[in-house]
Parts: structure tokens; C-alpha cells; sequence
């Protein structure tokens, strides 16, 4: 358990110290020239310069452990930077806007930028992760529908009427391991297997519910099981396995409830940001063995090389 009267949540130097030691782990480095010779990096000292600022004699360039993270620039002092990190990676759910600006002392339009350059810093690297699966494991796909319940079109989507303004989402469960969720324009037969081929190894059994979108997909992969939902089905115990699909609705359920119950809304433009963000917590799950401060700092080291700027956001949200 983490304690929030910790140093390094309401001193800056002791929060600089805390990032300095995660990010530079090996030894500081330049972020513009890539320079590690400790010789060439010298800490700027005197009341002339700002606490923390190196100077690379590769480059000549000025630096911090802010620069080329998804902190460079801001003015939120770093210890609430800290707060802010350990905050949502502990947060099961998420924690809103609203609810940061109150505890860190921020205005609301600080707190909801400073909220999505942290679901920035959440997102996964996908190609350097590989794919999920692989020979012997199970990956299980599903599709499931987020968004106001406002217009009904004749479109069916299982039978069931879909609402026009609903978003789609597309999740890949590797079985006792993690998780991929996608946002997709529309789920279709060609989405979902591009989803698929491009995040899961074909050596996996497939598992999914008994929708079209799986059937000439699923005979890419080593085996393909189904579950019939609509039989009432919900678990098949087999010889030497248990088809379901139960572990990625327990996601989809995470997800719902957070962003119902915390988020409330979420604009078309930021939902791959917030999957990102429960991806990330479901990933380094407590039942990994991951603690609070894990993740915490898990969640700093991938700040770097990560940059999100306000306009970027509004561009989104007006796009």
C-alpha cells in the first residue's frame, strides 16, 4: 500500500529525485541527441537556473527529466505529476476529471489535459510487444457496443435493434496474460480479422462467442472454439480445456463500469485513450503479482517519447 503523505507527493526536488530514478535508471542521457557520456552532462547549478536542468556538450542543448515526456512544458509542479500518476494507476476504474482537479489543486481544464497526457503515457507499444497468444494458449475475441442510448436504426446487430450512435470495440484476451482493446469505425467480418491477424499469434486457439464475425477468421488460427450464448451456454468443459469467453466480459465489464460510473462521457475522438488506460491496469492486474507503486512507475517509464499537446486534443474533439 502506498502512503499518499509520501515525500514524493508534496515535494518537488523529492518528486524530481523519484522521476530522475526511474527514467534514467542506467544513467542520465540527452532526449534530443541521445548522449550518455556522463562526462558531456553537467547539472546546471546557481539561482540562475531552474532546479534540475543538464546541459549535453554533445549537443548544447538544455535538458530535464521532463523534456520528451509527456510532462514537457507543463507548469503543474511535479510532485503533483507523481500524485497524478500513482492516482489513475491505482484507480481500478479511472478517476474523472472532476475528481483530480479536486484532490491535486488544479483548475478542471488542467486536470482533464493532464488526464489524457497520462492516458497518452498508457498506450502500448504494440509492435515492439508482439503478438499475443502463441502455440498452446488461448486468446479469446470479442466485440461489444459503448455509447448513448439516443437513435435506433433498423440495422440488427445479434437480432437486437443497434443504436446508430453506439461505438464499437473490439477486444483480444490472451488467457491468464493481457489484453488488447480497439476502437473500430464499424465492427465487420474485415475489421475484426484485421484486428485479429494483426495482434494475435496464429498458432492460438481461438475462442469467441458464436457471432459471423469469427467462423472464416477463426480457421486462420491453430483451432477455433465457440460458445452459444444464445443457447444459454455460457462455459463448455472439454477434455483438456473450457471454452469461453468469460474473461474478455469481464474486461468489457470493467470497462463499462468505469466509464458509466466515473467517466460518465466520452467523447468518439478520446475513446482509444481510455481503453488504453484500462488495458494498462488490467495488464499489471494486482493478480500478477503487481503492486500500486509497480504500476506507478511502470506508468512514468512509458511517459517518455510521448508527447500530447492541448491542440491536439481539441483538434480531436472538434474533428
Amino acid at each position: 500500500m502506498t502512503n499518499l503523505t509520501d515525500p514524493i507527493f508534496n515535494d518537488n526536488d523529492k518528486a524530481r529525485e523519484h522521476l530522475q530514478a526511474i527514467r534514467w535508471a542506467d544513467g542520465v542521457y540527452c532526449p534530443h541527441c541521445g548522449n550518455s557520456d556522463q562526462a558531456s552532462l553537467h547539472l546546471l547549478k546557481g539561482k540562475s537556473h531552474r532546479p534540475g536542468l543538464y546541459q549535453c556538450n554533445a549537443c548544447r542543448e538544455h535538458f530535464t527529466v521532463t523534456v520528451g515526456t509527456v510532462m514537457e512544458r507543463s507548469k503543474i509542479p511535479l510532485c503533483k505529476w507523481v500524485l497524478g500518476f500513482h492516482l489513475y494507476a491505482a484507480s481500478k476504474k479511472g478517476l474523472s476529471a472532476h475528481q483530480l482537479h479536486r484532490m491535486i489543486g488544479v483548475t478542471y481544464k488542467t486536470a482533464w489535459f493532464m488526464a489524457h497526457r497520462i492516458r497518452e503515457a498508457m498506450k502500448e507499444d504494440v509492435k515492439s510487444s508482439g503478438p499475443l497468444g502463441g502455440e498452446g494458449k488461448i486468446v479469446e475475441a470479442d466485440e461489444t457496443y459503448f455509447g448513448p442510448k439516443d437513435r435506433v436504426v433498423k440495422r440488427t446487430i445479434r437480432g437486437k435493434p443497434s443504436n446508430s450512435s453506439k461505438r464499437s470495440i473490439v477486444a483480444l484476451v490472451e488467457r491468464g496474460g493481457k489484453v488488447r482493446s480497439f476502437h473500430v469505425e464499424r465492427a465487420t467480418t474485415a475489421s475484426v480479422r484485421d484486428v485479429l491477424v494483426r495482434n494475435a499469434d496464429r498458432k492460438s486457439t481461438l475462442m469467441t462467442d458464436e457471432s459471423n464475425f469469427y467462423p472464416i477468421t477463426g480457421q486462420e488460427f491453430a483451432d477455433h472454439a465457440t460458445v452459444k450464448h444464445t443457447g444459454g451456454e455460457y462455459a463448455r468443459y472439454e477434455a483438456d480445456r473450457v471454452v469461453h469467453t468469460n474473461t474478455v466480459e469481464n474486461v468489457f465489464s470493467v470497462f463499462k463500469r468505469g466509464m458509466v460510473g466515473v467517466y460518465q462521457h466520452c467523447g468518439e475522438a478520446h475513446l482509444h485513450r481510455y481503453l488504453a488506460e484500462f488495458d494498462f491496469r488490467y495488464n499489471r492486474r494486482t493478480a500478477l503479482g503487481v503492486t500500486d507503486r509497480e504500476r506507478s512507475d511502470d506508468l512514468i517509464r512509458g511517459t517518455t517519447g510521448k508527447r500530447l499537446t492541448y491542440q491536439q486534443t481539441d483538434d480531436a474533439a472538434n474533428a
